[in-house]
């Protein structure tokens, strides 16, 4: 099986078993993230312990890219703290767009969140998979947002 095909598939596995979909209750953040051009919408719930990322969780409708990256991303992000969501969100994003010499073989590091690598050569496509990348970001400002409110010191982001 050449790369190509084994990344096809993690995607098509992760969209028909997406792992972590559902809603975390209680939550210490949620945000609402929505793709008006092909309408993918998706929520994103998560719980922290400090600076960081104990749960999350997704739900929503999308297409198989949308509901695949989500579900990677949820397995990627647990239990890792903002400093290193912020780096994966960059690599994640440079992977998608692009921005980085493209190859045949995207770093072995990113483990399968390589599969979404192929994204890059559907540019209309690359807002599908980075969707809930920033859904994640928008709830973890929520997560700010809320332990301001309750008197908590804000979390000091080094993005």
């Amino acid at each position: 099986m050449d790369l190509k095909e084994l990344y096809r598939e993690v995607i098509l596995d992760h969209n028909r078993h997406p792992r972590n979909f559902g809603r975390l209750d209680p939550a210490d953040a949620v945000a609402d993230g929505h793709n008006p051009l092909c309408g993918d919408r998706l929520t994103v719930t998560l719980r922290l312990a400090g600076d960081v990322l104990e749960d999350i969780r997704f739900q929503g409708n999308g297409c198989a890219i949308s509901v695949a990256s989500a579900s990677l991303m949820s397995e990627a992000v647990r239990g890792h703290t903002r400093e290193n969501i912020s780096a994966l969100f960059g690599r994640i994003h440079s992977l998608l767009t692009g921005a980085d010499a493209p190859s045949d073989a995207p770093a072995a590091d990113l483990g399968k969140l390589a599969a979404l690598s192929g994204v890059r050569e559907f540019p209309a496509r690359v807002k599908c998979a980075s969707l809930c990348w920033h859904t994640l970001n928008a709830a973890l400002s929520n997560a700010d947002a809320a332990a301001a409110e309750r008197g908590a010191p804000p979390t000091i982001s080094t993005e």
